[in-house]
């Protein structure tokens, strides 16, 4: 059985990488679309944009497994039925069960495999790829002047030249409006002149020759001076235009940049305060009600005593409402910070479970492709792209679906995280069993089978004609 185990592992290689590589590849195309602004025009070195694509992979990595895991089970068991492999296998003794074996097992090591990425390598990825990007969104694009036009990228500072030499790059009829000194407006106006930075960018300098200098006090307008120059050097702050790289420990790490171990002590201190917020609501009960009963000793309120005919002396009519008050808004304030650190732990615990669910999808892709594949017979690249992307899809969508669900509290982190697992799940064991026994019938399976046959020919149909 060895040379069995290894001839169907051995299909499951090319097609597994290249599920894995187009679904990275469509992320990463994602990627690139959402944050192109941020990365374009700004000066970035290529190393600094292939460090940022290379930190993002780890995530799209983790996402791209259960994929191509899907992707090469279709692949393999649906070529091993359309050339009639699995009848011959049959016929030997071999079961579905036997001839799944060696697959469910490399289930289960990429389960382990990716659980490990997922806690030990993607957290760290995820909090430098954040530090990084936030690092490039705040870099100011490249400093450029363009003839005829005015430039205000220099906070405080608009510059005009009117005509610029392209080969030596000097200035011709500049002006320059300097609101950065506070009260006083100056506007410098130059024949000629050089823009440069200094070497660590932090200043720009410019070299002005054969102009004025016009300053004005707009709240003294009597104030005003005329300075003629041949040469004159403005200098002004630059920040933003250098890219500086910040501190990773600087940066707060959100829930997806923590491990499973740092994630369950921030649950931990999340429920301890909430239940000494709701602990503090139960004290301000019992002390509220024993000094409306007199039990206390506080004030004139407690030893205030009055027949049933009575009215209440104004003096402890208004201490009773002030008191009434203050429990109110206690309470409020208590019950507000208690609901904050259940949401805040709802939310870790989503992200936890998720760390172990998503791993856990490499077997479950297993037990629906292997016996899909054989039922539909869908060893071309057409019918088991189409399958995958529509279980994939579906299990996407129950994932993000679930996790908003859990973060709201609607439903637990286990079953928000763990329900697309579940049913297609009990879908694979439905499949299994009916592949493994062929005289099992079970409600409605003819008309799955009518559907996913349909569905096949349909697709197969519209990559010919693309093909044509």
């Amino acid at each position: 059985m060895w040379i069995l185990n290894k001839y169907i592992m051995r299909f499951h290689v090319e097609p597994f990488i290249f599920g894995v590589v187009t679904v990275m590849f469509l992320f990463l195309f994602q990627f690139l679309m959402r944050y192109l602004s941020d990365l374009v025009g700004k000066g970035l070195s290529y190393w600094l944009i292939i460090h940022l694509i290379v930190l993002n992979f780890a995530w799209m990595f983790v996402l791209a497994v259960p994929m191509g895991v899907l992707f090469a089970t279709l692949m393999t068991f649906g070529n091993m039925s359309a050339f009639h492999e699995i009848t011959i296998i049959k016929a030997s003794g071999g079961g579905l069960m036997r001839m799944m074996a060696p697959v469910i097992i490399s289930g289960l090591i990429l389960t382990g495999f990716l659980f490990w990425f997922n806690d030990s390598v993607l957290p760290d990825s995820n909090h430098k790829a954040k530090v990084l990007l936030n690092d490039i969104t705040r870099k100011k694009p490249t400093f450029s002047l363009e003839a005829g036009q005015f430039s205000t990228q220099l906070e405080g500072c608009t510059i005009l030249a009117r005509s610029i030499d392209s080969v030596t790059g000097l200035l011709k009829g500049v002006t320059v409006y300097d609101n950065t000194r506070g009260i006083k407006t100056n506007v410098i106006s130059a024949d000629t002149g050089t823009v440069v930075f200094s070497p660590d960018n932090s200043k720009l300098i410019m070299n002005l020759y054969s102009g004025e200098i016009h300053q004005l006090i707009p709240i003294s307008m009597k104030d005003y001076h005329r300075i003629n120059f041949k040469t004159y050097q403005f200098i002004t702050n630059a920040s933003g235009f250098a890219f500086e790289r910040s501190s990773e420990g600087m940066v707060s790490r959100g829930d997806r940049e923590l491990k499973i171990s740092d994630m369950k002590k921030i649950v931990n201190e999340a429920y301890k305060s909430a239940g000494m917020a709701d602990q503090r609501i139960q004290t301000q009960l019992i002390k509220h009600y024993d000094f409306l009963n007199g039990k206390s000793g506080e004030g004139d309120f407690a030893n205030f005593r009055y027949d049933a005919g009575s009215l209440i002396p104004v003096q402890n009519l208004r201490l009773f409402m002030q008191r009434v008050e203050f429990l109110k808004q206690t309470i409020f304030s208590d019950a507000s910070q208690k609901q904050d650190f259940i949401n805040r732990a709802q939310e870790y615990m989503v992200e936890i479970q998720k760390k172990y669910s998503i791993p856990f999808a490499c077997l479950i892709f297993v037990l629906i492709g292997c016996p899909l594949g054989i039922m539909t017979k869908g060893g071309n690249f057409g019918i088991s792209a189409a399958i995958s992307l529509g279980f994939y899809v579906f299990y996407w969508a129950c994932l993000i679906g679930g996790e908003k669900l859990g973060d709201r509290g609607i439903i637990s982190p286990f079953l928000a995280m763990w329900g697309g697992n579940f049913i297609i799940a009990l879908i694979g064991i439905i499949l299994t069993i009916r592949v493994n026994n062929e005289t099992v019938r079970m409600p409605g399976f003819n008309q799955i089978i009518f559907i996913v046959n349909y569905f096949k020919i349909n697709v197969f149909k519209m990559f010919t004609k693309i093909s044509n």
